[in-house]
């Protein structure tokens, strides 16, 4: 799909606001396709930009909640894989349409999850909403197995280029999970490590916005 990948499996636990924080750093820097997979300092929630704080309120006592810079609906995070992907708007992937790279992101997971013995299929309409959660509404594209939605994901654009930002949950994924599903994104990935002056950065920009209430609250 790709033909460079950088990967960063970020084991440490972060908080929500900054695991936010650091895919807007990554996107602000990132000169090369850029993987990231990330974990929770415990049980929390995200929402879409364009959400309503009041839809998610009530779970504020049990779940750290967070608005999203993407788009789409209610995401419950600590036991899922969340990943992201960066899109830097220099290289020719970004000039593919929005449809196009969340079809060919999820057919990456698709893929991975074949490898391990487990067959998905991809969305081929939207199903009819239910809820504000993410996870009971499949749309085109999403990742489908036993009859279930497992993989869902939103993504935006900037100057900078494209943030995707995804969760794949209700699945039992195998060890090589992660590696596969780099894999099948680029066969040549690298592994990287989050540098300090990057921690930094989305620690600056998690204190300003996604912390604040005045984010979390705006609409």
């Amino acid at each position: 799909m790709l033909d460079e990948l950088h990967v960063h499996d970020d084991s440490e636990p972060r908080s929500a606001a900054l695991n936010m924080a650091v895919d807007e750093a990554l996107l602000e820097t990132a000169a090369s396709p850029t993987l990231r997979f990330y974990r929770w300092l415990g049980p929390a929630l995200s929402f879409g930009y364009f959400g309503s704080y009041a839809d998610v309120a009530d779970q504020r006592n049990d779940r750290e909640i967070v608005r999203r810079w993407t788009g789409g609906g209610v995401v419950p995070h600590g036991g899922d894989l969340t990943y992201s992907v960066i899109i830097p708007a220099s290289h020719p992937f970004f000039a593919r349409s929005s449809l196009e790279i969340y079809s060919d992101l999820h057919d990456a997971i698709r893929e991975a999850l074949k490898a391990n013995g487990i067959d998905a299929t991809l969305a081929n309409s939207v199903s009819q909403k239910v809820s504000e959660n993410c996870f009971s509404n499949a749309v085109r594209a999403d990742v489908i197995s036993e009859g279930r939605k497992i993989a869902g994901a939103a993504h935006r654009r900037s100057r900078a280029g494209l943030l995707h930002q995804g969760s794949i949950q209700n699945a039992k994924l195998p060890q090589g999970f992660i590696k596969d599903f780099a894999r099948t994104i680029c066969d040549r990935f690298e592994h990287r490590a989050l540098s300090q002056e990057l921690i930094d950065r989305a620690t600056t920009i998690g204190q300003a916005k996604y912390g604040t209430t005045e984010w979390l609250m705006r609409r």
